[in-house]
């Protein structure tokens, strides 16, 4: 039968002390306690090899040192989260700067914002980097709780106590478009789960930039769960293949793609161009290397961790600040051919 938990009336009762008196102990704040009782008391907590609670520590610290990462568990993911290309190389990035400003990063993956709002309480957080979640949402953790906090990529008008870092999402599929063109291609096609948001600015400036020139461009949205997708790819195949270049406004759709394309026996790139957005780890493992939109995950992750410090010193109310991004030739584009495959 599992020991019952050592509490601290427990060690109180034994040693004839007051709970308060060893709660102090426990916590360090030992200055109006003798030293002999200060050694009574943790001698016992050793002996009884007394665990406090990591929550009821942290309540009682004016500074838990804690940053809590919200990622959003949207369906498109299928509970696969965190191994997103995006999302786990921004972990990777936060949780380097979080150690190096002497902090300690939770994760929680949600699709519930009461949730986060618990979550950030009961932990006693000093601040939150919320990932993938929607205006109203932003409205509601702003309304209830004083934790300052950090979006990437939100879409809201009201920037008060909220830092919103976002990347030049219009710029990343106008550089596409206009290097799409470059190479000769003058029908693209944008794909995406989505036509709102940061997906339909990149899909604005891939379509600007291909018309601007005299090419054409259209915009495909897909399935977000994977066996669908696939069935539709399988369904319109003869119409993307009447594309010599395809945008897909993330790298984990441009790879998907890829092999979709190759299986079914089309060439990337010497029948269809291919390219991604975000530069995530896999892109240049992928056969062939994507073509794709960098943004600069360390540097969003740098801001983030010093937007909160101002936030949490009300050094500033809050703000909007967009990072530019870079476009990164690799082997799965190349210079159009001739006419695309039929």
């Amino acid at each position: 039968m599992e020991e019952q938990r050592v509490r601290i009336v427990d060690i109180a009762e034994e040693l004839g002390v007051s709970t308060a008196t060893v709660s102090n102990v426990i916590h360090g704040k030992t200055r109006k306690i003798s030293a002999e009782t200060v050694r009574r008391v943790q001698e016992l907590l050793e002996k009884r090899q007394y665990i406090p609670g990591m929550a009821e520590i942290l309540l009682a610290q004016n500074n838990s040192r804690i940053i809590g990462v919200v990622v959003n568990n949207h369906e498109k993911y299928e509970m696969h989260v965190l191994e997103d290309y995006f999302i786990a190389s921004s972990l990777n990035y936060l949780s380097r700067e979080i150690e190096k400003a002497g902090y300690f990063m939770m994760v929680k993956v949600t699709k519930d914002c009461d949730e986060i709002v618990r979550y950030a309480s009961m932990w006693n957080m000093e601040g939150l980097v919320v990932i993938g979640f929607c205006e109203q949402d932003y409205r509601m953790l702003r309304d209830r709780m004083h934790i300052p906090f950090v979006v990437y990529d939100g879409y809201f008008k009201e920037s008060a106590r909220i830092c919103n870092l976002i990347v030049d999402n219009y710029d990343g599929g106008y550089q596409m478009g206009r290097y799409f063109r470059e190479l000769g291609h003058q029908r693209g096609i944008c794909i995406s789960d989505n036509d709102i948001c940061m997906d339909f600015e990149r899909w604005c400036g891939f379509r600007d930039a291909m018309k601007e020139t005299g090419g054409t461009a259209d915009f495909l949205q897909i399935p977000m769960k994977k066996r669908e997708r696939l069935a539709f790819y399988q369904k319109h195949i003869d119409m993307i293949k009447s594309y010599t270049a395809v945008f897909a406004v993330s790298d984990y759709y441009a790879v998907d793609l890829m092999r979709f394309l190759q299986q079914n026996g089309v060439q990337v790139p010497l029948d269809i161009s291919v390219a991604g957005f975000d530069d995530g780890p896999y892109c240049e493992s992928a056969s062939p290397a994507l073509t794709t939109i960098r943004q600069d995950g360390a540097k969003r992750a740098a801001l983030a961790i010093s937007e909160l410090k101002k936030l949490r010193e009300e050094q500033e109310e809050g703000r909007f600040l967009k990072l530019p991004v870079t476009l990164i030739r690799r082997q799965s584009t190349s210079e159009y051919r001739g006419r695309a495959v039929k």
